[in-house]
C-alpha cells in the first residue's frame, strides 16, 4: 500500500497564487514558482495547481504558469481549472502537468471523462469535485451537492452519485474539496470524506479545512489517501516537513521529507 501523501496547492489569478475563503475574498499568497521550489524543498510529495479564475472568466487555463513551476519542479504536479476539452488537458500536458483535474466543464459533459482517459490514460484523469452541503436535509442523513464555477453554482447533482460516475468513467482520483470548510482552518468535513471513500475505490485527496496534523491523521483516518492545505503554508503557519514530522508522531506514516534524508 502507498504511503498517504501530504500536497500544497497553489490556487493561482492572474499568474499569482491566491487564497481566500469558500472561494471568496482572494488574496494575494505569493509567487507560485518560488511556492513550488520552496514546498518541493520541504518535502511535499505532490503539487497541484488550480487556476481559480479560468471558468469563471470562460478562458482556458494559463499553460505559461504551468511551465514556469515545471521548471523548478520534479514532483508529479496535478493542474486543474479551464479545461473544457480534451485539447486543453493536452495543453497542460505539453507544458508540464502530470495529471489534469476537471470539475465544471466534466458536470456539464461527464463524456470529458472518458476522452481523456482514452487519451491520456485514467493515470491522468483527476475529477475534482466541489461539495457543500444541502440546505434542506435530515439531520441523522447527511448529503452534498456539486458545486462548479469556482463555488458560485449549485447543481441539483448528489456528490456520492457523480464520484461514482465518475469512476465508471474512467477518473483515475479523486480530488475532493469541501467548500463548506475552505479556506477556514476547521478540519476537513470527515463525513464527506467517509462517504466517497466507501462509495468509489479511487484514491481521493482531502482538500478544505486543514489547519493542523491532527486535521490530517483524521482525514487519513476517514479514507483520504493524500491530504491537501495551502493556508497553513503560504502563511508559513507550519511547513510540509513539521506536518509530516507531527504525523508521524501521531502514528501516520509518510513518505520521507528532503530535509529528513538530508
Amino acid at each position: 500500500m502507498l504511503m498517504p501523501r501530504v500536497i500544497p496547492c497553489l490556487d493561482v489569478r492572474d499568474g499569482r497564487v491566491v487564497k481566500g475563503v469558500q472561494f471568496q475574498g482572494l488574496r494575494d499568497a505569493g509567487d507560485p514558482v518560488q511556492l513550488a521550489a520552496a514546498y518541493q524543498e520541504q518535502g511535499a510529495d505532490e503539487l497541484v495547481i488550480l487556476d481559480v479564475s479560468a471558468t469563471p472568466e470562460g478562458r482556458a487555463n494559463a499553460a505559461e504558469t504551468v511551465a514556469a513551476v515545471r521548471e523548478v519542479l520534479a514532483l508529479p504536479l496535478t493542474v486543474g481549472g479551464g479545461v473544457r476539452r480534451a485539447e486543453d488537458a493536452a495543453r497542460l500536458l505539453d507544458a508540464g502537468a502530470d495529471m489534469v483535474a476537471v470539475n465544471t466543464a466534466a458536470v456539464e459533459r461527464p463524456e470529458l471523462l472518458s476522452e481523456m482517459a482514452a487519451r491520456f490514460g485514467v493515470q491522468c484523469t483527476v475529477l475534482a469535485i466541489d461539495a457543500a452541503a444541502r440546505a434542506q436535509q435530515p439531520s441523522s442523513a447527511p448529503g452534498w451537492e456539486v458545486v462548479t464555477h469556482s463555488g458560485v453554482e449549485r447543481r441539483a447533482l448528489d456528490v456520492i452519485d457523480w464520484a461514482r460516475e465518475a469512476a465508471r468513467r474512467g477518473a483515475g482520483e479523486v480530488l475532493l474539496t469541501s467548500w463548506d470548510r475552505d479556506g477556514t482552518r476547521s478540519g476537513y468535513d470527515l463525513e464527506l470524506l467517509r462517504a466517497v471513500s466507501e462509495a468509489v475505490s479511487l484514491p481521493v485527496i482531502a482538500s478544505g479545512g486543514a489547519d493542523t496534523a491532527g486535521h490530517m491523521a483524521e482525514a487519513l483516518q476517514a479514507g483520504a489517501s493524500a491530504v491537501l492545505a495551502a493556508s497553513i503554508f503560504h502563511d508559513a503557519h507550519t511547513t510540509v516537513d513539521a506536518v509530516k514530522r507531527a504525523l508521524l508522531q501521531l502514528g501516520v506514516r509518510t513518505r520521507p521529507s528532503m530535509e529528513s534524508l538530508a
